[in-house]
């Protein structure tokens, strides 16, 4: 099994490579999001949970995350993770992801926790404008997530930002392939799909 981990900020195409690639690969795919992996605060009102900082690291289960690779990479199936942005609660479908030959994981703290970083088998972090990324990053907040211009503009500088200046960006030296333009970068997603399909990134992996 490969895994490949896809890390960068927020709005910076991650999902969008991520789907890409998957589009172009010969073998079995298993697609998972880091954001479905956010802990769960059910004893908390709703007004308390947006007051949360979902951008800072620890606000994800590492460990769970870390099973569950660790699973799928022994041949188990593991218990599919959701979020409800609308509502900052877990909503998990209750279905199974089953092993595949290649598992693409993307989120903004994938390169974070050292044991998650240490079974991915290769490290592509995304590099896009910060300008961009905020563009994109209202977009898709206030089309999918049912935010308000004020809340994504509050949230960007009290979170976003911040953690993106104190981690984020950071992590592109734990990176083996740094991709720009982000996720419609379609060279690359050529690229990556071939040396994948045709093997050659287990064989360097090995």
């Amino acid at each position: 099994m490969l895994i490949i981990g896809i890390c960068g900020a927020s709005g910076s195409g991650k999902s969008t490579l991520a789907k890409a690639l998957a589009s172009r690969l010969e073998k079995p795919c298993v697609y998972i999001k880091q954001d479905s992996y956010y802990k769960d605060h059910p004893d908390m009102s709703y007004e308390e949970r947006c007051l949360i900082n979902y951008d800072e690291p620890e606000i994800f289960e590492h460990d769970v995350l870390r099973e569950d690779l660790l699973k799928l990479r022994n041949g188990q199936a593991i218990t599919a993770k959701e979020y409800d942005y609308t509502q900052h609660r877990r909503c998990d479908p209750g279905v199974l992801i089953e092993p595949a030959d290649v598992v693409l994981l993307e989120g903004i703290h994938v390169f974070y926790d050292e044991q998650v970083r240490d079974l991915l088998d290769f490290k592509i972090y995304v590099q896009v404008d910060p300008d961009v990324c905020l563009l994109r990053r209202v977009k898709r907040d206030l089309r999918d997530r049912g935010r308000t211009i004020e809340s994504v503009y509050r949230q960007y500088l009290e979170t976003v930002k911040p953690m993106y200046e104190k981690y984020i960006r950071n992590y592109v030296e734990h990176a083996d392939l740094i991709v720009a333009r982000g996720g419609k970068n379609a060279r690359i997603v050529d690229i990556l799909a071939h040396y994948i399909n045709s093997g050659m990134i287990e064989e360097a992996k090995d």
